[in-house]
């Protein structure tokens, strides 16, 4: 039994993975992931502190 696929299939595999990924583009992220995670960081904490006062 063998798991390898053939080049035809690989092809069409990486030809409907970029069809996919051109149907739904993914947004760029603005900055790194840990400048992300930062920027969350301080809405949750506003968030937060606007609700305790």
């Amino acid at each position: 039994m063998s798991n390898k696929l053939s080049k035809e299939e690989r092809k069409a595999l990486a030809r409907k993975a970029l069809e996919d990924r051109a149907k739904h583009p993914q947004k760029k992220s603005n900055g790194s992931g840990f400048a992300q995670i930062d920027a969350d960081a301080k809405k949750i904490r506003k968030l937060i502190f606007y609700q305790l006062f």
